[in-house]
């Protein structure tokens, strides 16, 4: 081993950050096995290196016994009275054994190790950082495709885009800039696995987040999400400053904030509604663009019956029944809707109480095609 060997350790703690003495302490014990099963020994030995030269020497370790049974690992006591009248029995007996071509066997070794613990320290790295960016978002570059995976690019390792997680209304080629959420970081033996999402939640959570100033600082909350990604989503908003408005502040001067994120979701429609602690008047909000007359709420099953107007119903509904899903998905409230003359004829429309509630109904939903719910 060379004095050039310990320069390139002491670089390494300063730019890996891998600490010197346990790259050395994992050198030393690699020569130990590397002694051992090179030159088919089984003694017990010591590796001493000098730091100052760069020099290296294997001592085998002896006990002293009055009578040895195994000669690779004791030392009698006459034997060792005769390198040094001091010892006893008891005492450990060192002795150079260093063989004459141990030099490149070290040399070896040595360069393995370091290659290994640099692997693993620069793993650890990805790692430490990566885990603290679960559930956030980052923009990687789409490298190459299989039948299971969508390998993206996202700097120090590649992330793995399954296929239930990417989203029905995109293609992806090689070189593509996308927008990635990522749900899961795991240690694996070949290293961090890093599992991302275009479909998750979260995705537009975090994009909501980018594009509104307001949800950024914590002016507008983000409530609830319900989303069927490429296609329509709901996200429900609330502040508790009354001069902000949390739905303006989300769709932004002639839309262009909310467009933005469209955009980056190829066209995925977007619901924003207001959010209330009155479960009433969220499942109302929460089927905009839909007019709606009455909620009718059922605590003890988490249930409402929602009554619309007859010319709304489809619109309620919605295409196979997405407008009322998404809504159900954003509130947590089962939502059976009625139509106005269903609900009359049941004798359960109209009721005084919340008759006033809804007549000064504002829209509060930001939505691009709401004819196409129809």
């Amino acid at each position: 081993m060379s004095s050039e060997l310990l320069d390139a350790l002491t670089l390494l703690e300063k730019e890996k950050g891998i600490s010197r003495d346990v790259l050395i302490d994992a050198i030393e014990a690699a020569l130990v096995s590397a002694y051992r099963r090179n030159f088919n020994q089984a003694q017990n030995v010591r590796i001493d290196l000098n730091l100052q030269t760069g020099s290296m020497r294997v001592f085998a370790r002896k006990e002293v016994v009055d009578q040895v049974f195994d000669p690779r690992l004791e030392i009698s006591l006459d034997e060792a009275t005769k390198i040094s009248p001091n010892y006893q029995v008891e005492d450990v007996v060192e002795m150079e054994v260093t063989p004459k071509n141990f030099g490149r066997i070290a040399a070896q070794t040595a360069k393995q190790v370091v290659t290994q613990r640099v692997r693993e320290a620069e793993r650890g790295i990805i790692y430490s950082e990566f885990i603290d960016r679960e559930e956030d978002i980052m923009t990687g570059i789409v490298q190459r495709l299989d039948s299971k995976f969508i390998y993206v690019s996202l700097g120090k390792i590649e992330a793995l885009l399954p296929v239930n997680e990417q989203m029905p209304n995109e293609r992806y080629k090689p070189h593509d800039r996308i927008k990635v959420f990522i749900t899961k970081v795991e240690k694996t033996t070949k290293g961090p696995q890093i599992f991302v999402s275009r479909t998750h939640p979260g995705l537009l959570k975090r994009l909501f987040e980018i594009e509104v100033p307001e949800i950024y600082d914590g002016t507008v909350e983000i409530k609830s999400v319900a989303r069927e990604a490429g296609d329509r989503s709901k996200i429900s908003v609330h502040s508790d400053n009354h001069e902000v408005d949390p739905v303006g502040s989300c769709v932004g001067q002639k839309g262009t904030r909310v467009q933005a994120i469209v955009n980056e979701l190829k066209g995925e429609k977007i619901d924003i509604v207001k959010w209330s602690e009155d479960p009433v008047v969220f499942v109302a909000n929460s089927l905009s663009p839909s007019k709606v007359l009455d909620v009718m709420v059922n605590e003890a099953e988490k249930a409402t019956t929602v009554v619309v107007p007859d010319y709304q119903l489809s619109l309620a509904i919605g295409k196979r029944g997405q407008n009322a899903r998404l809504a159900a998905k954003l509130t947590g409230w089962k939502i059976d809707i009625k139509s106005e003359t269903d609900a009359r004829e049941l004798g359960i429309y109209p009721r005084e109480e919340t008759i006033k509630l809804f007549e000064n109904e504002t829209d509060l939903d930001y939505d691009l095609e709401d004819d196409e719910l129809e």
